[in-house]
């Protein structure tokens, strides 16, 4: 019998959020499902991508969680335009001072950066998409 799993992939360091980047690569981001949580630091990101760590072929709903994020800032990203999907290109760590700046690049030069004291990242499956036919 050929069962399926959903995953969970911590990151705690730049390697680790490496291998989150390369799942989330190409993955698909409505404007409306990208969430900062300003009291509770955190910082959600659901993404709609390809399983490239199994077949490349099918889709699976994933959430991408930041904790202990100081602050996000967007350049490039209409806001405002909640129905706009935008596609994930990449995932970048970067040490400035005392904090670590994560940079996602989306597609169309657009640009999150969120400021964190430590690297505290999860990636969780939530379900395949086609087990209930809905695509974004």
């Amino acid at each position: 019998m050929n069962k399926k799993f959903l995953k969970k992939i911590i990151a705690h360091s730049s390697e680790d959020l490496k291998l989150i980047s390369a799942c989330c690569c190409e993955g698909k981001v409505k404007i409306s499902e990208i969430k900062y949580l300003p009291k509770n630091k955190i910082f959600l990101l659901y993404v709609d991508r390809l399983v490239k760590e199994e077949n490349n072929k099918d889709r699976v709903n994933s959430i991408i969680k930041f904790e202990y994020i100081y602050s996000s800032k967007s350049k490039n990203i209409n806001q405002k335009n909640v129905d706009l999907t935008i596609e994930l290109i990449s995932i970048e760590l970067f040490k400035k001072d005392q904090n670590y700046e994560i940079t996602l690049l989306f597609s169309n030069n657009g640009l999150i950066t969120l400021t964190a004291e430590i690297i505290d990242v999860v990636l969780e499956d939530q379900k395949n998409i086609y087990d209930e036919g809905t695509k974004l």
